[in-house]
């Protein structure tokens, strides 16, 4: 190779400074045993070669390989998309990469839980919104690395995440202070076998019912699966086939309480004047679908996790059992409303053999 056309090495920004190799090599790694005037003289050459140290050689030097890797179930997700979009430029801002782990399905997971590939090449590891079993997370802790947990409560170890009980309890009160008695509670659920803080807001739904004197019904609680209209038409269906139809329905999460919407205006059942819907997380489409909902910012989690992560990294006295617990916040909309005293035409509409069901409004 000519030698105008050759990549420039370590010795080439050496001669160019002044100075040896091994002062080449403490400088661009930080080490604070360089004065400013060298380090100066020797940052200027290296600019002007377009000399660059390898993460891998500097990983010999450090210890470290200047990475943080995330493990996540699925990246079509606009709740993850947003966390690791607001993630990536704390990270940057360090001089950090982001490797992310994707495991969609249980053969990937087991994968990565068997061969925990993180251990080798990062510096840390973000899980987000994983259920892991007692054994996945003792295999995390063998890591002998900061691991953060995204979106999630786990008791002795790093976590940022919302107070999903505490939400989902405000969420329920809301619909009760409107004067719902009836409130059912759509759940989410997958093929991958992972759980998004389902069990959490579940348990604050049925803890402000009991506060409030309103027994909990189990018949009242279904699943559906999120984009998919046959599973949310055949949840709604049950809610409606019930003897006493609830007045109003709190899903898991937005997008699965947009399709309950739109499935019940399709069914001809008048939201918010016959059956009031209420959603979590303020997805994206809440706002324009004027959704009523329970408030969380995933840029939030992602960069408080970030933030975390970066401490945990660099301080070796840094708490690491650290929870960060971020804000909700109701946002009413016009998909609640007070329910109807005319409770029966409701029941009408759910009896395939009526022919005076309500019509839709809106």
């Amino acid at each position: 190779m000519p030698a105008d056309h050759r990549h420039p090495t370590m010795a080439d920004v050496a001669e160019r400074a002044g100075v040896s190799t091994s002062t080449v090599s403490r400088t661009l790694r930080g080490f604070a045993t360089v004065s400013p005037e060298v380090r100066a003289r020797v940052e200027k050459a290296a600019r002007e070669l377009n000399f660059a140290v390898s993460r891998q050689a500097a990983s010999l030097v450090t210890g470290r390989t200047g990475v943080v890797a995330v493990l996540a179930p699925t990246l079509n997700s606009w709740f993850i998309g947003s966390a690791l979009s607001a993630l990536a430029p704390v990270l940057r801002a360090a001089g950090m990469e982001l490797n992310v782990y994707l495991t969609p399905d249980m053969a990937e997971r087991d994968a990565f839980f068997d061969r925990l590939p993180a251990r080798r090449n990062a510096d840390a590891l973000l899980v987000f919104s994983f259920d892991l079993t007692d054994k996945e997370s003792a295999r995390l802790d063998d890591l002998q690395m900061p691991v953060v947990y995204v979106s999630q409560h786990v008791d002795g170890r790093p976590s940022v995440y919302v107070d999903d009980i505490a939400a989902a309890r405000a969420g329920t009160r809301h619909l009760l202070n409107l004067g719902h008695r009836r409130i059912a509670f759509v759940q989410s659920v997958g093929a991958s076998g992972f759980i998004f803080s389902s069990h959490e807001r579940l348990l604050g739904y049925q803890e402000a019912l009991t506060e409030a004197g309103v027994p909990p019904d189990d018949d009242l609680v279904v699943e559906a699966t999120v984009g998919d209209k046959r599973s949310t038409a055949e949840a709604v269906g049950r809610l409606l086939s019930l003897r006493e139809p609830p007045t109003a329905v709190f899903a898991e999460q937005d997008e699965l309480a947009i399709s309950v919407a739109w499935t019940l205006r399709n069914s001809h059942v008048d939201v918010p004047r016959r059956m009031s819907v209420l959603g979590f997380d303020d997805h994206q489409l809440a706002e324009w679908s004027d959704l009523s909902t329970i408030a969380q910012s995933p840029s939030d989690l992602g960069r408080e996790a970030g933030l975390l992560t970066l401490a945990l990294i660099n301080d070796g006295e840094a708490d690491m059992e650290r929870h960060i617990v971020l804000p909700t916040l109701l946002i009413p909309r016009a998909s609640t409303a007070p329910p109807r005293s005319d409770g029966p035409e409701l029941a009408a509409v759910a009896d395939p053999r009526s022919t005076g069901g309500a019509r839709s409004g809106s």
